[in-house]
């Protein structure tokens, strides 16, 4: 008989500790609904990039570059740069200048300091 526990029970700490890694990459680059600099670590860029497409397209529609551009303007100078991390990490598609968001909303919210949202302030 073997008395090694199973690594089923496992689950929820691995849970909890990605929920805390999410928690501190969204808290050290973003400081007011903005982006204060694009993760250079790609694991962190995936948490940021996942709360930027949350945030800036809840919907998936067409949208034209130039629509795209002024809402991650709203987060980021740097609009390029993160058209092609979104196109590349599969969260949006492109087309002909058209981009549209690759699955519905569904990771978790983008919280308090979301571009759009009041913050703070009740």
């Amino acid at each position: 008989m073997d008395d090694q526990a199973s690594p089923g029970p496992r689950a929820k700490p691995d849970q909890d500790e990605e929920a805390q890694f999410v928690s501190r990459v969204l808290r050290s680059f973003v400081r007011d609904g903005r982006l204060v600099s694009i993760p250079a670590q790609d694991r962190k860029r995936q948490v940021i990039l996942r709360w930027l497409v949350d945030a800036c397209f809840p919907d998936d529609g067409l949208l034209p570059e130039r629509d795209v551009n002024m809402r991650l303007a709203l987060v980021h100078p740097d609009v390029a740069a993160l058209r092609r991390y979104l196109v590349d990490a599969g969260l949006m598609t492109r087309s002909s200048g058209v981009y549209r968001r690759t699955g519905p909303a569904g990771g978790p919210p983008p919280g308090p300091d979301a571009p759009g949202e009041a913050s703070g302030a009740s």
